[in-house]
């Protein structure tokens, strides 16, 4: 069996779950660029690889000018370190701000929990 070189919108967005619309918005910002074969879009195994990265970044909560950032990195030179550097870097930063919500979060459900039985405590008091 050949191995599939090329794919359609639809192909790739029944593999990765997502809607063409999402795959045209990556378009857009430069991230996968097809060809055309008349009206339709074919992407290349460039694309397909770039896509999945730009959707791993996504999962991540990763901002789209940090994932153009590193996509394009992998189509730089061969030497793997200062990509992976860089991309360690964007995971420190993330990491830190991800933290810092969850202690946001915690501080605040434990500010709601308070005041829940504050609340419950005034209304034992009426009955």
């Amino acid at each position: 069996m050949p191995m599939t070189t090329s794919w359609t919108i639809s192909e790739l967005a029944r593999e990765f779950d997502i809607t063409p619309r999402t795959i045209r918005f990556y378009e857009d910002q430069g991230i996968v660029s097809p060809a055309r074969d008349g009206r339709n879009r074919v992407y290349n195994a460039r694309d397909r690889a770039r896509l999945k990265l730009a959707l791993r970044g996504k999962r991540l909560g990763l901002l789209l000018a940090e994932i153009r950032s590193l996509i394009d990195m992998y189509d730089g030179p061969g030497d793997t370190a200062p990509q992976l550097r860089e991309y360690l870097n964007i995971l420190q930063r993330h990491r830190e701000q991800l933290e810092g919500q969850r202690r946001d979060i915690e501080d605040t459900l434990t500010e709601i929990a308070a005041q829940e039985k504050a609340c419950r405590e005034l209304l034992d008091a009426r009955a």
